[in-house]
């Protein structure tokens, strides 16, 4: 019988003891939250410079050096054709987003009117500015295919509060005939179509764009007047660091 009261005695002592180790334990640590990645954040602005020719909406991408929104003497790529020609700037940031280079990208909401304005911001992290370039591109809608557009402009060394503008000119994609006739032309001097998968221009090249000839200066079959000339600068850009 005492073997008896022993082992018991032992059992209950362990049991004891061990609840003893389990009250003494160290709290588990809380794991710390992820940090808050910063943020740098760009106003972009852009003026439309010319007397008749609205801007379609604009493109505004945030990238790394690698990638370009057209070369000169190069051939357009579709997403760019497709803006130049018809305004619509949905293939060309589409084309920039599938980029590994391309970090953010956004659009106008509307396009801009002659002497009008608008801005877009852009947000990417604090630790890509170090490499960070800002392209902007808009067709010039009273025309066939000419657009303008700021090139990997390098913003890398900004500081909040820091503005840079840059004024720009007109180029011609070279993917349509500068025919001038309204059924070609998607701007509100013509109404007609905007983009068209065939090339119609042999060149295939971007150039600088020769500028609108009109039917005041004898092309005749031409349905723009002087008042959609344009000379350059076309727009003006203005990059401002805000954050």
């Amino acid at each position: 019988m005492h073997s008896n009261y022993r082992f018991l005695f032992l059992a209950v002592a362990v049991l004891w003891l061990q609840g003893c180790d389990n009250d003494s334990a160290p709290p588990v640590p809380m794991a710390e939250p992820p940090p808050t990645p910063t943020m740098a954040s760009f106003d972009v602005s852009v003026d439309n410079l010319t007397n008749a020719q609205p801007l379609s909406p604009i493109a505004v991408i945030g990238h790394l050096d690698g990638y370009a929104v057209f070369v000169i003497g190069d051939a357009a790529t579709v997403g760019l054709e497709d803006m130049a020609e018809g305004g619509d700037n949905t293939a060309l940031l589409a084309e920039a987003d599938g980029d590994t280079n391309v970090l953010v990208s956004a659009s106008g909401g509307a396009p801009i009117g002659p002497a009008g304005s608008e801005t877009v911001s852009i947000e990417v992290l604090e630790s890509d500015v170090a490499n960070l370039r800002i392209s902007v591109a808009t067709m010039l809608v009273n025309t066939n295919d000419a657009f303008s557009a700021l090139d990997a402009m390098d913003v890398s060394a900004m500081a909040i509060g820091d503005t840079i503008m840059v004024e720009l000119v007109a180029y011609d994609a070279g993917t349509e005939a500068n025919t001038e006739a309204a059924g070609d032309i998607p701007g509100p001097a013509g109404g007609g179509e905007g983009f068209n998968m065939a090339r119609s221009d042999a060149a295939d090249r971007v150039t600088m764009h020769a500028g609108v000839v009109s039917q005041d200066d004898g092309f005749a079959t031409s349905d723009l007047t002087e008042q959609h000339r344009f000379d350059n600068p076309v727009m003006r850009v203005r990059i401002a660091r805000t954050q």
